[in-house]
């Protein structure tokens, strides 16, 4: 709690509220969305507002400590993982991954592409079925 609260000071306002969202993000893998945040947050401090869960996502997210995931067109993904990677998404239950190669060297774009624009970056979506659902799928077969 210490390295958070010496990360954040001064930054913005360090509520209690506050510091249990930037506790529950610190090394957060999960990529939860801010209903899933706030409903966690809403545990140990039910009086939160959802307001407040988002408006610190937002700042988080304006000061690039906090980037969103846009996987899932009806819900946002928030992750704190800034080192660039690619996601791995769970078509089943949609748990999202995190994919942690470099591509770039197999990734040949076009030449017309490459002309016209400069590459800052990449990232790649992978959809599968993890191991979860896939053990409980075949479950269902073997009844």
């Amino acid at each position: 709690m210490e390295k958070i609260i010496s990360k954040y000071k001064g930054k913005f306002k360090l509520t209690p509220q506050r510091i249990a969202i930037l506790k529950f993000l610190d090394n957060n893998t999960g990529h939860p969305t801010a209903e899933d945040i706030y409903n966690e947050i809403r545990k140990k401090y039910p009086t939160v507002s959802f307001a407040t869960v988002y408006n610190t996502i937002q700042a988080l997210k304006d000061r690039g400590e906090l980037s969103e995931v846009t996987i899932d067109p009806q819900r946002k993904h928030f992750d704190p993982n800034l080192r660039p990677h690619h996601h791995i998404i769970c078509t089943v239950c949609n748990r999202i991954g995190d994919i942690f190669t470099d591509f770039s060297a197999v990734l040949h774009l076009p030449e017309e592409i490459l002309a016209e624009y400069t590459l800052t970056g990449n990232h790649i979506d992978f959809y599968g079925v993890c191991s979860e659902c896939r053990t409980g799928k075949e479950s269902m077969f073997q009844q």
